[in-house]
């Protein structure tokens, strides 16, 4: 891929501190502007679209990590939150949509579409069609041209993503049947993309490795009662299982998504089992799937308990690392997480994560997550200027995250509405991984800056708009 000027570089990062800075105004437009309410009310562009029920809106996020024993810049096979000693705006979010309803006898139309600009875009593109075949290792110079190629290749960190774009429509058929067209977040597993919805500023290895972030296709949620939601539908446009695809290739390689959720009648149990599976792709009809099965439960209403296990499937890959080099087998991967929250005020929360994960076959999990994901299909990264490539083997991976929710605004009565939902997130992480084959491997693995171990001090703040 070519490296953009050093102007346009410039300009990349001047465009992203003005968006930033729109984004951190833009909730308190209205307390600052000229116009009265009234006047406003009076418009009849405003007007129109206040009663289509078409809301903007989105988020701003950043933070800094520090690591005391990195020795290249990145926090090893941790993602998201990958940049060691630096700042990072992760995600500048905005998002247009008509939200339908969920219930009801008559039809309704909707859509969402989101921009995400940030070092996260890098993992919320469409690249379910890598840069290497993953069934034969062949080199795929067209890998489709969603979102993965829009800017940014020169700031190697910075991009952007298109993480969601579909229409949805409310069917009132039975008890109601709502439909999803298009690209959108994958409904599996506990953690998610947008910052607002996540408790850590870091996420688990079973959200970053173990589950798809983003389908394209058809997706129906149907309400069987009161306590069970069904899901299903279709998935296409990837060559990695219907993981993460887009819109112009391998649309001919469908499979399935499903799933069902069940609530007690008091709302504090819930209880969800989803899965996909798909052929690979269009060159390969091997199996591709994996499973989740997340059970919530609140003790109280300030004490909240997730269990969460993850399994994941793909056969006939083409490994490479430090045991398997250039060797097709079956690959699995697999892990259980949980999460404990307490809110110790409305404005104060606690928590705690704790994960073990196996990437039985060194195929998901590797270090640095943002260098392999920017290789292309020459070989080379474009997020890495030392020539640093990354690196797999199979094992055992440990996390311990402790950390806090706090809604600074609110605890000391800031009087601007913009910042009632500012969230500062401080966090400390452990992670360590165990090598399964270690005297097979022709090198020893050690991700994390050299060592088997590290330990990670993070703060995160989340500003919704």
């Amino acid at each position: 891929m070519e490296y953009k000027t050093k102007y346009k570089c410039q300009m990349i990062h001047t465009v992203a501190g003005g968006l930033l800075l729109l984004g951190m105004s833009s909730s308190g437009v209205y307390a600052n502007s000229a116009m009265s309410s009234n006047e406003l009310s009076s418009n009849p562009f405003v007007r129109a679209i206040k009663n289509s029920g078409i809301e903007f809106g989105g988020w701003v996020q950043g933070g800094a990590t520090y690591n005391p024993s990195q020795t290249h810049g990145f926090n090893g096979p941790v993602t998201f939150s990958d940049q060691a000693n630096r700042f990072q705006l992760n995600q500048l979010n905005f998002f247009i949509e008509r939200g339908v309803k969920t219930e009801g006898k008559g039809w309704d139309l909707g859509f969402r579409a989101d921009f995400l600009f940030g070092t996260d875009a890098i993992f919320t593109q469409a690249y379910g069609n890598p840069a290497f075949d993953v069934n034969n290792g062949r080199p795929l110079a067209d890998r489709g041209n969603w979102d993965l190629e829009i800017c940014c290749n020169s700031s190697r960190t910075y991009g952007i993503a298109i993480p969601q774009a579909f229409a949805e429509i409310y069917a009132p058929v039975g008890n109601g049947l709502n439909v999803k067209v298009g690209h959108f977040y994958t409904p599996i597993g506990y953690e998610s993309v947008p910052a607002p919805n996540n408790f850590f500023y870091s996420h688990a290895y079973t959200m970053q490795y173990g589950e798809p972030f983003t389908h394209t296709g058809v997706l129906g949620n149907y309400n069987v009662n009161k306590n069970i939601v069904a899901m299903f539908g279709t998935i296409g446009g990837s060559g990695t299982g219907g993981w993460d695809g887009n819109f112009d290739k391998q649309m001919e390689n469908w499979g399935g998504i499903g799933g069902v959720t069940w609530n007690s009648n008091d709302n504090k149990t819930s209880f969800n089992v989803s899965g996909t599976g798909s052929t690979t792709s269009t060159r390969n009809s091997s199996f591709w799937g994996m499973y989740s099965i997340v059970l919530q439960h609140k003790f109280t209403d300030r004490t909240h308990l997730v269990l969460q296990h993850d399994h994941g499937f793909a056969d006939n890959v083409m490994l490479f690392n430090n045991v398997y080099s250039g060797v097709v087998k079956d690959a699995e991967w697999y892990g259980v997480n949980s999460h404990f929250y307490y809110d110790v005020t409305p404005n104060v929360s606690v928590g705690v994560r704790a994960e073990w994960f196996r990437d039985r076959d060194g195929f998901r999990v590797f270090a640095p997550g943002r260098v392999t994901a920017a290789t292309n299909h020459l070989g080379t990264s474009y997020a890495s200027n030392i020539g640093l490539l990354g690196t797999s083997t199979p094992a055992d991976y440990y996390a311990v995250t402790i950390g806090a929710n706090w809604k600074a605004a609110k605890t000391l009565n800031v009087p601007w509405k913009g910042l009632k939902n500012f969230n500062l997130r401080p966090n400390i992480r452990y992670d360590r991984v165990d090598a399964l084959h270690e005297s097979l491997q022709t090198s020893a693995y050690r991700p994390f800056g050299g060592n088997k171990d590290q330990i990670l001090f993070s703060l995160d703040a989340v500003l919704p708009f």
